[in-house]
C-alpha cells in the first residue's frame, strides 16, 4: 500500500516562535503588516516623493524581501455582534429598529456584493546558509599556506544559534520598517500569536477567515 501523504510535507514551516517563522531549512522569516495608501488621491509632488522614498528603500537593502497583497472575503461577524449588543441595550424604539435594519442591510450587502478585504505584508528573511558559505570559504583558506591556522578554523565552525539569528533578523526588520516610514505608510511586525492566526487562515482557506488577528486593528 502506498504510504499516506500528509499535508505537512508540503508546508515549509517547522515552527513559529519568538515572533519568527522558522522554516525546515533553518532559515527565519519575519512578517511585517503594512497599511495601505491611496496613491491616486495624492498630488503629483507627493506621488513623486513616495516613489523616490520607495526606490531609496529598495536601493538600501542588501537582502531580498517579499511584498504580498492578500485578499479574502471580509469577515464582519464581530462587528455585527457588537451592533447586535448595542441594539439590545438601546431603549429608544426608533433607534433600536434602525440599528436592527442596519445590521440586516450590512449583512446582506456583504453576502451579495462579495466584499473583499486587502492586507499588505512584507516578508523579511534571514538565512544561515550565507553564514555557512562564509565558514566554508574560511575553512578552505585555513588549509592554504597563508591561511590563519587551525584555531580560526575551529572558530569558523561554530554556527549561529537561534538567538543570534533573531538579532540579525531584527536588524533587517528595523531597516525595512524605517524605510517604509519614509514612504508615509505605517507598519508593524506580527508577533507569535498573530503569525499563528495568519498562517492558520492562509492554510485553511474558507469563504472568510475564522478570526481577525487583533494586531490588525493597530494598523
Amino acid at each position: 500500500m502506498p504510504a499516506e501523504i500528509s499535508t505537512e510535507q508540503f508546508v515549509s514551516i517547522e515552527t513559529i516562535k519568538d515572533d519568527s517563522v522558522v522554516l525546515k531549512d533553518g532559515s527565519l522569516r519575519a512578517v511585517i503588516m503594512v497599511s495601505g495608501i491611496n496613491f491616486d488621491l495624492k498630488s503629483e509632488d507627493e506621488q513623486n516623493l513616495i516613489i523616490g522614498s520607495f526606490q531609496g528603500l529598495l536601493n538600501r537593502l542588501d537582502f531580498s524581501v517579499q511584498f504580498i497583497t492578500h485578499s479574502r472575503k471580509l469577515n464582519i461577524d464581530s462587528y455585527l455582534r457588537d451592533m447586535g449588543k448595542r441594539s439590545e441595550k438601546e431603549e429608544n424604539p426608533l433607534l433600536k429598529n434602525q440599528t436592527t435594519e442596519y445590521i440586516s442591510f450590512i449583512s446582506s450587502l456583504v453576502n451579495v456584493a462579495n466584499v473583499m478585504s486587502k492586507r499588505f505584508y512584507v516578508v523579511v528573511p534571514y538565512s544561515v546558509l550565507a553564514v555557512e558559505a562564509e565558514e566554508t570559504i574560511s575553512k578552505f583558506i585555513g588549509f592554504l599556506p597563508f591561511g590563519k591556522g587551525k584555531s580560526n578554523n575551529e572558530a569558523n565552525k561554530k554556527k549561529e544559534n537561534f538567538e543570534s539569528q533573531k538579532i540579525q533578523l531584527k536588524h533587517r526588520v528595523d531597516s525595512v520598517m524605517a524605510g517604509l516610514r519614509s514612504t508615509g505608510v505605517r507598519s508593524i511586525r506580527l508577533e507569535t500569536e498573530d503569525l499563528l492566526e495568519l498562517y492558520y487562515n492562509l492554510y485553511n482557506p474558507e469563504k472568510k477567515e475564522k478570526k481577525i488577528p487583533k494586531i490588525f486593528e493597530d494598523i
